[in-house]
């Protein structure tokens, strides 16, 4: 095992690890060693940040760090960890989606195993994540990447997966409306920042008032025969709101099928 407390591996280095690595390489006290497979994206990460390397293979990455966060697509999870000399000092931390921890324990030998789910706003420590179980040398490392959610059970963590999808579609959305913005005379990089910082002022307001419901948060916004009250009806007779049900419903069974 490595003398540093605070080095942490990434096995799989894909488009999410990138983001993670920018983030945890900001802390001048963690040192990062990546995954060799993916070697020139791996050697270009470690050029730009003096706290990162690259490891000659899976196995000296283990023996290396205390912490590894398992990024690889869910479909190989179980075969990258097989075989590696795992410690019952590592905690192995999988961020594959739908990949129960009973797929790893087997090739994870003594390490202790948990998972997690942060999006690529952990570049910016904004990351929302889910947490299960709740192991502390996690959760010491994801909360780097913004407001960790320690949750009850795997049943829970695949539920909330579904929020990585609702990223993406709530950047789909910002996107329409800074186009449709844009079409309508409003200067494009004007259209980008209003509608972007509408979006965060939206959420800044909801978590500023957990105490209260969000069924009232809307009310007080639509006025009666005003214009939020016109939009979202005029969402509502085409059923908007019932297709966005249906597609995190999509989503999560495709996460749960992977189970089966």
């Amino acid at each position: 095992m490595a003398d540093a407390p605070n080095a942490v591996g990434v096995l799989g280095v894909g488009h999410l690890a990138g983001y993670l690595v920018q983030r945890l390489a900001l802390n001048p006290a963690r040192r990062v060693v990546l995954s060799p497979r993916n070697e020139e994206r791996a050697q270009a990460l470690a050029a730009r940040h003096a706290n990162v390397t690259v490891a000659r293979d899976n196995a000296a990455l283990v023996g290396e760090v205390d912490v590894v966060l398992l990024a690889t697509r869910s479909q190989a999870a179980a075969g990258a960890i097989e075989g590696l000399p795992w410690h019952p000092a590592h905690t192995l931390v999988s961020l594959c989606a739908g990949v129960p921890l009973d797929a790893l324990m087997l090739n994870a030998g003594a390490a202790t195993l948990a998972r997690a789910m942060p999006i690529t706003a952990a570049a910016i420590g904004e990351s929302p994540t889910c947490l299960y179980p709740d192991v502390a040398a996690a959760r010491e490392v994801v909360q780097e990447f913004g407001p960790v959610h320690a949750l009850a059970d795997e049943a829970q963590l695949d539920v909330a997966s579904v929020s990585a999808a609702f990223y993406g579609w709530v950047h789909s959305l910002i996107q329409e409306m800074a186009l449709w913005s844009a079409t309508q005379g409003l200067p494009p990089a004007a259209s980008r920042a209003l509608v972007s910082q509408t979006v965060r002022a939206a959420a800044g307001m909801v978590i500023a008032q957990p105490e209260r419901s969000l069924p009232d948060l809307l009310e007080e916004l639509c006025t009666p025969g005003g214009i939020t009250e016109l939009g979202l009806q005029t969402l509502q007779d085409v059923r908007a709101f019932e297709y966005w049900q249906r597609a995190s419903q999509a989503v999560l069974d495709q996460i749960r099928s992977a189970r089966d």
